[in-house]
């Protein structure tokens, strides 16, 4: 099960924090990120974080401006979004990549930009 939390209401140029805790015995995780959907577009990679090397990749359109990172919990990652952009609304889903292969997505969280 993955528990995502921390949407809401930000400005622009503003910061806000995601955060995504997988429970229950889950196996062995290859990756956690996050996906967004925006109102009429397609669900895209934002971040993702690679728990075995650390790795964290980024989209384009966010890069410089958001860190995933890993948390003290054991399966369980953030998304610090920082100078927020009014293209950065939409629904955030938290998702999780076993390495057998399976996939999980949570319930998304939405994000609102505005002044």
């Amino acid at each position: 099960q993955l528990q995502a939390s921390g949407g809401g209401l930000v400005t622009p140029g503003g910061s806000l924090r995601l955060s995504c805790v997988a429970s229950g015995s889950i196996g062995k995780i290859l990756f956690m990120g996050w996906h967004r959907q925006a109102p009429g577009k397609p669900s895209d990679m934002v971040a993702r974080f690679f728990f075995s090397s650390a790795i964290a990749q980024y989209a384009d359109s966010v890069k410089g401006r958001f860190t995933i990172s890993r948390t003290d919990a054991q399966n369980a990652v953030e998304l610090l979004m920082s100078s927020v952009k009014p293209e950065d609304a939409g629904v955030y889903s938290c998702t999780i990549f076993m390495y057998d292969n399976r996939e999980y997505w949570g319930q998304g969280t939405q994000v609102t930009v505005s002044s």
